[in-house]
């Protein structure tokens, strides 16, 4: 597709869903109009692309859908777009379609499937949407403030019946190998123990001995924070009742986390990398990453932004230790 005009693109949401996906397709959809580029909605993320559910999409078709949780393109596994025949189809549909340029909503995996796509002669272009802010390139993804103020939320409301009954809450929050959320809540919603799993922990002496200590001022009840990525709350609940003699429960937040109508900071975040998106295809450039650095929008390699280790701050990490004593 070289460096040829760009008359249409196609979007595409790939990955887990997270809340200002909807703002960011908007975008796309309305900045392509802007600069008189047809725009498509690609159904089903890349198995849609394989299978050509493709749509044209006018600035009528999104004016409805900024305030929306999830994405209204849906989203999809496609194992067959993990194969060279996979990502060959796609092209394929890509050229039948006449789309000159594609842009990518999701995450980590999502970006290995847009450099693939570059790769093949599709110009692509990635933007990260995922609840987990865990994109290494990017210190902030679409989707992570809402989930922070849905898991807020009900964290609050686990304390007030937590604390009636003198209980201990443990609660698991989204990340498998990602620890932002549980951080962020953790300081949030004044946790008494945040567990992480980008930091080892001992039970004894991390968990146990600071639900003792608090019980030993007159403190009745406890807030514990876990990430997805340590596991095994029911049975950590049962430890800690069996160890301390306070009533424990575990409680998954799940999927809820994902949901909802996405706060100011996701629409217009979502808003603005999306804009990026269109103006890069049309600038000649693909295999990039639209991210945030610094608070401003830029873009990077994807080579480059997928070799990036994202580390949790460690003024935060610091600051839980401080608040938790």
């Amino acid at each position: 597709m070289g460096n040829k005009k760009i008359k249409k693109i196609g979007v595409l949401t790939s990955g887990g869903d997270a809340p200002g996906m909807n703002a960011a397709i908007r975008a796309v959809v309305r900045t392509g109009a802007y600069y008189g580029v047809e725009v498509c909605g690609v159904m089903r993320g890349y198995n849609g692309l394989i299978n050509g559910e493709i749509n044209p999409m006018s600035p009528r078709d999104v004016s409805e859908i900024l305030q929306r949780g999830g994405t209204c393109l849906m989203t999809a596994r496609c194992l067959e777009f993990k194969t060279k025949e996979g990502v060959e189809r796609a092209c394929e549909i890509a050229r039948v379609y006449g789309l000159d340029g594609l842009v990518v909503i999701g995450g980590d995996g999502s970006f290995r499937g847009a450099k693939d796509l570059s790769n093949a002669g599709v110009p692509t272009i990635a933007m990260p949407g995922t609840i987990d802010n865990d994109i290494s390139c990017s210190e902030y993804t679409i989707g992570y403030d809402t989930c922070l103020n849905t898991v807020k939320e009900a964290i609050d409301k686990l304390r007030d019946t937590t604390s009636s009954h003198e209980r201990c809450s443990v609660i698991e929050v989204m990340g498998r190998a990602a620890g932002y959320i549980a951080l962020e809540a953790g300081i949030a919603c004044g946790a008494d123990v945040v567990l992480l799993p980008e930091k080892k922990y001992d039970f004894d002496s991390d968990v146990l001995r600071p639900i003792l200590e608090a019980k030993s001022r007159g403190k009745k009840h406890a807030i514990i924070v876990v990430a997805e990525g340590i596991g095994g709350v029911i049975e950590m609940a049962k430890k800690i009742e069996a160890a301390t003699g306070i009533e424990s429960r575990a409680t998954i937040l799940g999927h809820v986390q994902r949901g909802g109508s996405p706060t100011v900071r996701d629409r217009v975040t979502a808003s603005r990398m999306g804009a990026r998106c269109v103006e890069l295809l049309l600038e000649g450039k693909a295999n990039r990453i639209v991210c945030m650095q610094n608070g401003a929008i830029a873009d990077v390699d994807i080579n480059e932004g997928l070799e990036m280790k994202k580390e949790l701050p460690k003024d935060l990490v610091e600051l839980v230790d401080k608040l938790t004593v």
